[in-house]
Parts: structure tokens; C-alpha cells; sequence
């Protein structure tokens, strides 16, 4: 008799965007008039074509493939080495980080990766994860039968919430207790906030003390605009020894639909087998890349490396200026209609506090219902995002300006 992967079964409700997504649907059916006006703001998807840059990338390595004398078949499963080497350099070795083009492995996306990086670590680690959280890192490591079962409010017994809320700024704090893997995100999603040098340092300590792993989520780095902030958790002497970071191309590039990111894994960082001796998590990572994934495709890689070009890094940091002005539009709009406001800063996410004695699904069926506008709810995050939701600014102006108008109409 075939079985199942029982875990699958432990998993709460559906993933959380496919069921805003059923929601959307039903009430556009229910509602053709209002459906013809809906602006959404709830899924982090990028809404502005692909930089010029890109685009010419695209169709010269289309045309390379067109004919036999450069035409590519299978290509390096860790990333084609020109586009590695435009990694290191661009996004680390220029500011001074040290990281090989080697320990920089290309990706069809940050969150398949941070899903498979459990591929490499053991099944009985001691997790932490912020609440609220972006759910991949719930979701797979329950796929994975890291959690046991979770409790009447959703939370999972072997997992370590870490609470992030206003009084600690949505970053958590190590906690008291040992832990063995950390997820971290900064710039946050969903809440917009960022961690400082010396929360960051904290974490770092912290891992070196607990020979503890942090997977870093950097996926909206580029987004900082403090020059206080850190990009990249290797700003911190020791991350090194601790830490994998996950980038993505896909909301400075405008690549979600393109499909390209990449995982740093540093040399230097080691786990413990069962036996209790050292070893490189590099070379497994390696090994895993190369056995379960077959590489990113040519013309996707050159398109990712035409970010890197002096027409592509302006032609970024434009999309980046674009969807910030669009933040702050939406602040704004989310202030004037008497709701406390986060994020939206460093990050391209406004976190909202809900008025008092609304739920999350409730703002959510409000602002759909009334103001035709798709927000995520918090509670979708965690049960510290109840009483919460997020407003995403990838849109165009025109529907930022409408959306915050729309939110000053409100009557809660």
C-alpha cells in the first residue's frame, strides 16, 4: 500500500495567498460591478515591466539560442560562473564583504530555497521563527516533519516563536532558551521592519555562542534606504560562521514572473553530524543543487547578470524609487484614515493595525467589500499578525494614489 507524507496532513488551513486569492474570486463573481474597480494590494507581486536592460538581455540570449554555434543546452546547476562572479562582486566584494563567487549558488527563487535548505539539515533541530512570519517558513518545515502537531490557535509544539510587536520594532530579540536553526528577515516581510546593526550583531553572537545556523532572509534589501541598516547579515564580523543568506531578483528586478534569486552558503560554516563532529554544509549544498536541480535557464541568467550593468543598476534603483514613492503614498492615506501605521520605510510593506475589536479577516472583508481594495490579513502571518494587516505598494501610482484615497473613505 502507497503512503502519504503524513505531515502534509498537519499542515492549518490552506496557504494563506491561494485563500485570499478564493476569496478575491467569490466576491468578484458575487460582485461584477465592484470587481471591474478592485486594486490589489495583497500579494507582493511586482506590477512595472522589466527594466529596458533586461529586456535587451533577453532577446540577445534568445537569439543566441537560435543558432548552433551558441545555442546552450544544460548549464551549471550552481549558475552559469559570469553571472556568480557579477554576484560576489556587485553585491558583496564591492562593500566590502568576503564571498567567494563559488559559495553564491543561482535559484529559480528565495522561497524555494528556503524550503529546500532543509534538504541539508537535520530533522531534529531546535527551530525559531518570528510571529508573525512569512509562511514558507512554517509551511515546509511542517512538510518536513519538524513540528509536530499544531494546538487549537495554530502554533506548532516544536517550533520557538519569537513575538514581534511594536515594543520590540517587529524584530525579535534571541531568546533565552537554545535554539538551533533561526529564520530572520530583514527587511521583514510582512511587517516593514528592519533590523539594526546591533540587533543583528545580537543574533550573530548568539548563533556563534549556540553553534546555532541563521538563515537570513534578504530577499527586500534592496529597498534600505537608512544607511544605518544593514544589507546583508555578513555586515556582521562572525555570520560567516553562521549564517546562509537567501536574495532574490524577483522585487528589485521586477523577476517574479522571470524567476531568478540566489543562496549565499559560506565555506566556513559547519553542523553537527548525529556523531557530534563538524562539517561544511557547503559542500552538501553543492551536492543537493547538482542531484535535485537541473540550473536556471541561460537566457533567464543573462538577463539577471544585465542587472548588474551600469544601465541595470539605474534602471533598479528607478523600479525601487518607483514602488517606495508608492509606500509612502500609502502611508500617508492609512494615517489620514486614523490607522496606525508600520513599515513601509526600508521596506515595501505597510503593516496596519486593525481599529480596536476588528480581527484581520475582518479589515480584510471591510476594505474588500467597501473600498474594492485586496490587503493581506495578518493572522495569515502568525497569530502575533492577528489584529494586523499588510498593504503592498508594488502597483502603479495611479492605483497607490486611488488605494489611499480609498482608505480616508473608510468608516470603521
Amino acid at each position: 500500500m502507497a503512503q502519504l507524507n503524513d505531515n502534509y496532513l498537519k499542515l492549518k488551513a490552506g496557504y494563506l495567498f491561494p485563500e485570499i486569492g478564493r476569496r478575491v474570486k467569490v466576491f468578484c463573481e458575487a460582485n461584477p460591478e465592484a470587481a471591474k474597480r478592485l486594486i490589489r494590494c495583497g500579494i507582493g507581486d511586482v506590477t512595472e515591466p522589466l527594466p529596458p536592460a533586461v529586456i535587451a538581455a533577453l532577446h540577445k540570449a534568445v537569439d543566441e539560442m537560435a543558432v548552433r554555434s551558441s545555442f546552450k543546452g544544460y548549464g551549471p546547476e550552481q549558475g552559469y560562473d559570469w553571472l556568480r562572479a557579477a554576484i560576489a562582486k556587485n553585491d558583496f566584494r564591492d562593500k566590502g564583504l568576503d564571498v567567494a563567487d563559488d559559495e553564491v549558488f543561482v535559484s529559480d527563487g528565495s522561497k524555494c530555497d528556503c524550503g529546500n535548505i532543509l534538504d541539508v539539515l537535520g530533522a531534529k533541530n531546535k527551530i525559531a521563527i518570528s510571529d508573525p512570519v512569512y509562511p514558507v517558513y512554517v509551511d515546509t518545515n511542517v512538510m518536513a516533519g519538524h513540528t509536530g502537531e499544531a494546538n487549537e490557535a495554530g502554533a506548532y509544539g516544536k517550533l520557538v516563536y519569537l513575538p514581534c510587536k511594536p515594543s520590540n520594532g517587529f524584530v525579535p530579540a534571541p531568546p533565552k532558551k537554545h535554539v538551533d536553526v533561526i529564520y530572520l528577515c530583514s527587511p521583514n516581510n510582512p511587517t516593514g521592519a528592519v533590523a539594526t546593526r546591533e540587533q543583528l550583531e545580537a543574533w550573530v553572537k548568539y548563533a556563534l555562542e549556540n553553534k546555532a545556523i541563521i538563515l537570513f532572509d534578504a530577499a527586500y534589501e534592496a529597498y534600505i534606504s537608512d544607511p544605518a541598516i544593514p544589507h546583508s547579515i555578513y555586515e556582521i564580523p562572525g555570520a560567516r560562521e553562521c549564517a546562509i543568506e537567501f536574495r532574490s531578483f524577483s522585487k528589485n528586478g521586477g523577476f517574479t514572473g522571470v524567476r531568478c534569486a540566489y543562496t549565499v552558503v559560506p565555506k566556513a560554516l559547519m553542523a553537527a553530524t548525529r556523531a557530534g563532529e563538524m562539517k561544511p554544509l557547503h559542500p552538501l549544498w553543492n551536492r543537493r543543487s547538482a542531484t535535485k536541480f537541473n540550473g536556471v535557464s541561460y537566457i533567464v541568467q543573462r538577463a539577471a547578470e544585465a542587472l548588474y550593468s551600469d544601465e541595470g543598476k539605474a534602471q533598479v534603483k528607478a523600479l525601487i524609487e518607483h514602488y517606495m514613492g508608492n509606500a509612502a503614498l500609502l502611508r500617508k492615506g492609512a494615517k489620514k484614515a486614523g490607522l496606525k501605521v508600520f513599515g513601509g520605510v526600508n521596506a515595501p510593506y505597510i503593516w496596519v493595525k486593525c481599529p480596536a475589536g476588528v480581527t484581520s479577516w475582518q479589515a480584510f472583508d471591510k476594505i474588500l467589500g467597501e473600498a474594492n481594495v485586496v490587503i493581506t490579513p495578518g493572522s495569515g502571518f502568525g497569530s502575533k499578525g492577528e489584529g494586523y494587516f499588510r498593504i503592498s505598494s508594488f502597483n502603479s501610482r495611479a492605483n497607490a494614489e486611488e488605494v489611499a484615497r480609498r482608505l480616508q473613505e473608510l468608516k470603521w
